[in-house]
């Protein structure tokens, strides 16, 4: 499964140098000409990793940043700035500002890929891996939260239902992902459900945490019935 980049550049012809170079790389990419059509992109579909030039007219990639660090379901989402300023004092505020990865333009376009599968790979590492047998290292934390979770699903028909709020577009695999959380299953029982490997489904469940703005499973199930996303 290809990792979905977001790049958001104002300038047409690097921005498709970019995303063709990327794209021949292996990853998935959307492209924005503007910092607010990136962020409305970002409400429909969550990207892993985000791409941005600094002097882009009305939002800047400050401004933009601080609009991702705000914002719980994105706080923790990767960013790479591309941008023509490379003095000293730009790269400092952008790390100040939160970025992740500075790159200055003209760049290579092989050290863009190495930095954003470096990024992918931390992000996966903070993560929690799957074991062997397909439970998380921390047994007796997820067998809490499980034992939460099938605790809120005897309340189901008491929880009051309110709408999202903010807006949440969940693919087909992601919902069938989420819905069997809802019903307690861990991560093992899921991948064998759906036929598909337990590393797989933790990015799922990361995912589904990233556009929630849930930390656990027991967040992530009391957030879905409080707003009728599970089915």
């Amino acid at each position: 499964m290809a990792a979905q980049l977001l790049l958001v550049d104002d300038e047409p012809g690097l921005r498709e140098a970019v995303k063709d170079y990327l794209q021949e790389s292996g990853f998935s990419v959307q492209v924005a000409s503007n910092a607010r059509q990136g962020w409305e992109m970002m409400q429909q579909n969550t990207p892993d990793l985000v791409i941005s030039d600094i002097m882009m007219p009305q939002v800047d990639g400050y401004q933009f940043l601080k609009q991702l660090r705000d914002d719980p379901r994105l706080r923790s989402l990767p960013v790479i700035f591309l941008t023509a300023k490379g003095m000293t004092t730009d790269r400092i505020q952008g790390y100040q500002a939160g970025v992740d990865a500075y790159l200055a333009k003209p760049f290579d376009p092989d050290e863009l890929v190495a930095i954003v599968e470096n990024l992918l790979e931390r992000r996966i590492a903070r993560t929690p891996t799957p074991t062997e047998e397909g439970d998380t290292p921390d047994i007796t934390e997820l067998a809490n939260q499980i034992a939460q979770i099938k605790a809120l699903l005897t309340q189901r028909n008491a929880i009051a239902q309110s709408p999202a709020p903010f807006s949440i577009d969940l693919t087909p695999r992601e919902q069938s992902v989420l819905n069997l959380v809802a019903e307690g299953l861990m991560n093992k029982e899921i991948a064998r459900r759906l036929e598909t490997s337990v590393r797989n489904v933790e990015k799922y469940v990361s995912r589904l945490f990233s556009k929630t703005g849930t930390n656990s499973r027991t967040e992530l199930v009391r957030f879905a019935l409080e707003h009728g996303l599970a089915k």
